[in-house]
């Protein structure tokens, strides 16, 4: 087929995986495929839950010890095969694409013995230290020794640093000692850039 002006082509309504689109990069036209295209796009999310700690089997948390919040990732369910937002071996958080934005959901129950002075602190560390604004107070609003279910939502973005560290969540309870169990993530990758 001869080359053609873009005007003098026919318009697509649809489009397949398999088709393939021109770009332009520094005067040189490549091809790519809408199939690359849709995964460079996409957003997507992933469930992530523990089955190590359950009711059976509490984490205990001790004062004043910030610890990695476990997540096994036994039970994963996804929107799509290529989303991998969290490694259970490392226990971080991924992020491979800078500037794309997620949400994660970190749902557990909890319980302590003297709800009145202890709370716990939930955190999103990277590399260094704690991540600047991700850090949030956990109070205990129920009594002593009453399940409390919680369901906690933070937005972060992927910067180098993630992008070479990872990050994982830390709880450490203040106070008192305090137990927590039925642990699960929920990541959404909101924005991605490309």
């Amino acid at each position: 087929m001869a080359d053609k002006k873009i005007s003098a082509l026919t318009e697509a309504t649809t489009i397949t995986s398999t088709d393939v689109l021109p770009i332009i990069n520094s005067n040189e036209t490549k091809k790519v495929k809408t199939e690359t295209i849709s995964h460079y796009s996409q957003t997507g999310w992933a469930r992530y839950q523990d089955d190590v700690y359950d009711s059976n089997n509490k984490l205990a948390l001790s004062s004043e010890t910030q610890v990695t919040l476990p997540n096994n990732a036994a039970i994963t369910t996804k929107s799509a095969d290529f989303v991998s937002f969290y490694d259970n071996s490392t226990t971080k958080l991924l992020g491979d694409n800078l500037n794309d934005v997620f949400i994660i959901t970190v749902e557990f129950k909890a319980s302590a013995s003297n709800t009145q002075n202890t709370h716990l602190d939930l955190s999103i560390v990277n590399g260094g230290g704690n991540v600047q604004n991700l850090d949030m107070v956990v109070p205990f609003y129920k009594g002593n020794n009453e399940t409390q279910q919680e369901h906690k939502l933070i937005q972060y973005y992927i910067d180098q640093s993630f992008i070479d560290n990872g990050a994982t969540l830390k709880i450490q309870s203040h106070g008192g000692s305090a137990n927590i169990w039925d642990i699960e993530y929920f990541i959404q990758r909101t924005q991605r850039y490309f």
